[in-house]
C-alpha cells in the first residue's frame, strides 16, 4: 500500500528521486525475516567470528571462523537451485583453512576486505598473525607478527595517503601495519588491558577509535603521540546535539543562540569541561594532556567491563559502543558525552568481540544478543524487530546496503541471511534457471 504512494507521488513529482529510493529502502527494510529464496552453504567447522561484505560491488562476502578457515561467498550469483528453482544456493567460491601451506592454525577472529578492491583480504587469528592475502591466487602477500591473539583489524575507507591496518590483541598496544612496507607504522599506548576492538572514523582518514578490556574508548589522532579523547559514561548529554540554525555563520545573534544553547545541552553533568586535547577559546592555550600523566579523564572508563563492539555512524558524528556489561551507549563524538538513549535490556556476549551493523543512514543498528539479532531504532533505543533463526550465540552481523540484507553468523557455524519477505508466488513467477538463456548471466 506505501509503495503503491509512493510510486504515485514520484510519478507526479511530489517526491524527489533520492527521497523516493529511501523510503523504499526502508520499507524494504522493517520487512526484514529470514531468507525463503536465499542460502548461504557455509563450509566451516567452527564458529563464525567475522562476516563482512565487499564496499566496492556490494557482492562478495567474506567469512571467518574458529576452525581457522577463511571463505567468500557471491551473494549475487547462485552457484546452483533448489525447490524447482525457487531456493539459490550460494556455496563458498573458495575456502581457505589449515590445509593451506600459509593458512593460519588457531581461530581467524577477524577478516577485512581492502576497502577499494576485492583483489585484497586482511586476516588476523589467535595464532598471533595478520596475514593479506591476494583473492586471486590465495596466497599471502605480506604478514605481520604480533605480541597476542588478535581480536580485531580495521582499515579506514577514507583513506587517501596511508595503507595501515589498525590491530587490536590482547596487549595493552594497538598497532598500525603498514601494508606497503612490511612493516608496523606505529603503536599507541593508553590502553590497561588488551584492546578487544578498533574502528576507523567515518570523517577523517587519520582518527582512530579503540575499545579496551580495561573499560576505556579511546580517540587517537595517528599523526601526533597520545590519544586525545577517553570517552567518560559519566559525562552526558540528553539526546541528539541541538540543530545548527539557517544562516548562523553570516548572523552574530543566531550564532550566539546556538553557542548558548550547545552550551546548555552539550554537558548534562554541568562540568563544562573540554575533551581531551581541545584547546580553550579563553586565556591561555592549554597543553594537550598526555596518557602518561596522571589525570582522571584519562583514566575514564565508558563501560563496567570490557568494550566489546564499535560502531561509527555514517556521518561520523556518533558512536555506538556495547560492553561486557551488557550495556548499549550512543556517544556524540564531538562532546564526548553520552546521549542517555535508553536501549532497551540486551543480553550480550563477554567471551569475545561483537559485530554490529547499521542501515542506510543509520536508523537501526543490528546487536547480536546472545541466540538473536535485535534490531534498535538508533535514535529512541526501542526494539524495532527480533530475528530469531540460530541456535547457539550470534557473534557477527553484516549489512548489506546494496540489497538490503543482513548477514549473520553464530556459534551454531551457520551463517544466515535475512532479506526483505519475498512470496513463493513471485520466485515462481520469475521462472526457474533452466528457462534462462545463457549469455545474460
Amino acid at each position: 500500500m506505501h509503495t503503491c504512494k509512493n510510486i504515485r507521488d514520484r510519478e507526479s513529482g511530489k517526491l524527489r528521486a533520492d527521497s523516493f529510493a529511501n523510503r523504499i529502502k526502508s520499507n524494504r527494510i522493517s520487512q526484514l525475516e529470514l531468507s525463503n529464496h536465499k542460502e548461504l552453504v557455509s563450509p566451516h567447522k567452527g564458529a563464525i567470528n567475522s562476516l563482512q561484505i565487499d564496499l566496492t560491488e556490494g557482492r562478495y562476502l567474506l567469512s571467518a571462523a574458529s576452525d581457522a578457515s577463511v571463505a567468500v561467498y557471491d551473494v549475487q550469483r547462485p552457484s546452483g537451485y533448489e525447490g524447482n528453482g525457487v531456493i539459490s544456493k550460494h556455496s563458498s567460491l573458495f575456502v581457505v583453512d589449515k590445509q593451506h601451506q600459509l593458512g593460519h592454525k588457531y581461530a581467524v577472529s577477524s577478516a577485512i576486505w581492502y576497502p577499494i578492491d576485492t583483489g585484497l583480504f586482511v586476516t588476523g587469528s589467535y595464532d598471533h598473525y595478520v596475514n593479506v592475502w591476494d583473492t586471486n591466487t590465495t596466497q599471502v602477500v605480506v604478514n605481520f607478527k604480533m605480541p597476542g591473539k588478535v581480536y580485531k583489524t580495521a582499515m579506514s575507507t577514507l583513506s587517501t595517503s596511508h595503507m595501515l591496518i589498525a590491530v587490536g590483541t590482547e596487549d595493552v598496544q594497538v598497532r598500525l601495519c603498514d601494508i606497503a612496507s612490511g612493516a608496523f607504522a606505529h603503536t599507541l599506548s593508553g590502553h590497561r588491558d588488551g584492546v578487544m576492538t578498533v574502528e576507523w572514523s567515518a570523517s577523517s582518514e587519520w582518527i582512530l577509535i579503540t575499545g579496551g578490556c580495561d573499560g576505556a574508548i579511546r580517540f587517537w589522532d595517528i599523526r601526533r603521540a597520545g590519544c586525545f579523547q577517553v570517552l567518560n559514561q559519566s559525562r552526558t548529554q540528553l539526546g541528539r546535539r541541538p540543530p545548527i540554525l539557517k544562516r548562523s555563520v553570516t548572523t552574530k545573534d543566531s550564532s550566539t543562540k546556538v553557542r548558548s544553547a550547545q552550551k546548555k545541552f552539550g554537558n548534562g553533568s554541568g562540568s563544562g569541561q573540554l575533551p581531551i586535547g581541545r584547546l580553550s577559546s579563553k586565556g591561555q592555550l592549554k597543553q594537550k594532556l598526555h596518557p602518561g600523566l596522571l589525570s582522571t579523564q584519562d583514566r575514564a572508563t565508558a563501560h563496567y567491563g570490557a568494550v566489546t563492539g564499535l560502531k561509527v555512524i555514517d556521518d561520523g558524528m556518533y558512536l555506538l559502543s556495547a560492553g561486557s556489561d551488557s550495556r548499549l551507549r550512543l556517544w556524540d563524538v564531538e562532546s564526548g558525552c553520552d546521549t542517555l538513549v535508553n536501549f532497551e535490556t540486551v543480553r550480550l556476549q563477554t567471551s569475545k568481540p561483537i559485530q554490529l551493523a547499521t542501515t542506510q543512514n543509520s536508523a537501526l543498528v543490528f546487536v547480536p544478543c546472545m541466540r538473536v539479532v535485535k534490531a534498535f531504532d538508533m535514535w529512541s533505543g526501542n526494539v524495532h524487530m527480533v530475528l530469531r533463526g540460530h541456535y547457539e550465540s550470534v557473534s557477527s552481523c553484516c549489512f548489506n546496503q546494496q540489497d538490503q540484507e543482513l548477514y549473520t553468523g553464530g556459534n551454531d557455524r551457520q551463517i544466515l541471511v535475512w532479506s526483505p519477505a519475498r512470496s513463493i508466488t513471485d520466485e515462481m513467477d520469475e521462472g526457474a534457471p533452466d528457462d534462462q538463456d545463457s549469455w545474460s548471466n
